[in-house]
């Protein structure tokens, strides 16, 4: 409904202003079983906190007079142009958020210019988001054995996906205790207040109950409960291998002809191999904390990665990001291009694509407000120079101390 140029549907983007507000307001949309899968991670959640807390570890360091009234945003990602330098991370199992999950995303990416990364856990089948998709998109894929690893590259390639996203940082399924605290196991653990709880979520309930989108479509064919936990029996039978290694990946690299990014390292020296291999790209990542606890920080690793890289790849960051200031100081750091995952998953939760796309409308205004306060007009000109460490100290890291004079 609308009247004088105002959805009335839509009151709530007057309160959700930032992506802190839509985190908050998500935790209200879902049960807690899955707030704890959206929200967790491994162990005692500190690369989950540092995620966030190592964008504190830089200050940025402004212009003036630098006489900018337009910036420029757009530029190109694993072959696919986006409007700003932010596309949406590989999130699986959305449907566990919202039944439409999958498709909410890549309908808001599209509305705001930008494009999705689609996970191979994903609740809509690689084929069903293609057909539902205005643009090309990347597929992300857990390499693994039994030939499933294959039969999904080829999948994907027939949909029309030309940019391949292989995450290689799940040797295991870390152990996210949130999750199994909540009952969030295979098969979920359902007692009397975990239902009730569910009962206060009568909307999310019926989506549920009525469409079915709560397993992994490129995994097990089917609705509903059963096929969800076939699709993560799969996923974990032939798609977490500890034993997968470099040979692998070269292997991988020779038969996907188009883009190839790998997703998941931390390590300078992994880059360069990756490279050495002929991949287009590293996602420097931690799995959001998901796997590996007490893990460095994206943001952290961030530098050192795209120094050994030195333009012959593109690099690309994932992890904590909740302000367009972290997608500056992400680009200032030595990335082409950031993803985001949770903050996608807040907008989803609260209101399907159109939260989506204003949680990416958000931080591309944040962004555009950053480069001017900055006095930068041109996100390929940012660089080390506008970012300084926060702590003071001599060169070998040593704190010390503020002298000031009265």
């Amino acid at each position: 409904m609308k009247a004088f140029g105002f959805d009335w549907r839509w009151r709530a983007s007057d309160e959700l202003i930032s992506v802190e507000d839509y985190r908050r307001a998500a935790r209200r949309h879902v049960p807690r079983m899955v707030w704890a899968y959206v929200e967790g991670g491994a162990d005692d959640l500190r690369t989950v906190a540092g995620n966030r807390s190592a964008f504190d570890d830089w200050w940025l360091v402004p212009s003036v007079l630098a006489g900018h009234d337009t910036h420029d945003l757009a530029t190109e990602v694993a072959g696919l142009p986006v409007s700003m330098p932010v596309l949406t991370a590989p999130t699986g199992f959305n449907g566990l958020t919202r039944w439409s999950g999958d498709l909410d995303a890549i309908r808001a990416a599209e509305r705001v210019g930008t494009r999705c990364v689609v996970s191979t856990a994903s609740t809509w089948s690689v084929e069903e988001i293609a057909d539902a998709a205005g643009a090309q998109h990347a597929f992300q894929l857990y390499p693994g054995s039994g030939g499933v690893a294959a039969a999904l590259m080829r999948r994907a390639w027939d949909a029309g996906f030309r940019s391949l996203f292989v995450t290689v940082d799940v040797p295991t399924v870390g152990n996210r205790e949130g999750e199994k605290r909540a009952g969030m196991g295979v098969p979920p653990v359902l007692t009397p207040r975990r239902l009730l709880d569910v009962s206060r979520h009568p909307r999310w309930a019926y989506d549920v109950v009525r469409h079915r989108r709560i397993g992994g479509r490129n995994l097990a064919s089917g609705d509903g409960v059963t096929a969800a936990l076939a699709s993560i029996e799969v996923q974990e039978r032939h798609l977490v291998q500890s034993r997968l290694n470099w040979d692998d990946l070269a292997w991988m690299r020779d038969n996907w002809k188009g883009r190839l990014h790998l997703k998941g390292v931390l390590r300078a020296e992994d880059a360069v191999r990756a490279v050495d291999l002929g991949l287009d790209g590293v996602v420097v990542s931690n799995h959001g904390g998901r796997q590996l606890d007490s893990c460095i920080p994206s943001v952290s690793a961030l530098p050192a990665v795209a120094e050994a890289v030195a333009g012959r790849a593109e690099v690309l960051l994932d992890g904590g990001i909740r302000r367009g200031t972290d997608v500056i100081k992400a680009l200032a750091l030595g990335a082409d291009a950031v993803l985001i995952g949770r903050p996608c998953l807040y907008g989803m939760a609260v209101a399907g694509d159109r939260g989506v796309e204003h949680v990416l409308t958000i931080l591309r205004a944040e962004i555009e407000r950053g480069l001017t306060l900055l006095g930068v007009r041109d996100i390929r000109d940012l660089d080390r120079t506008h970012v300084r460490p926060a702590a003071l100290g001599d060169q070998n890291g040593i704190s010390m101390p503020v002298i000031t004079t009265q």
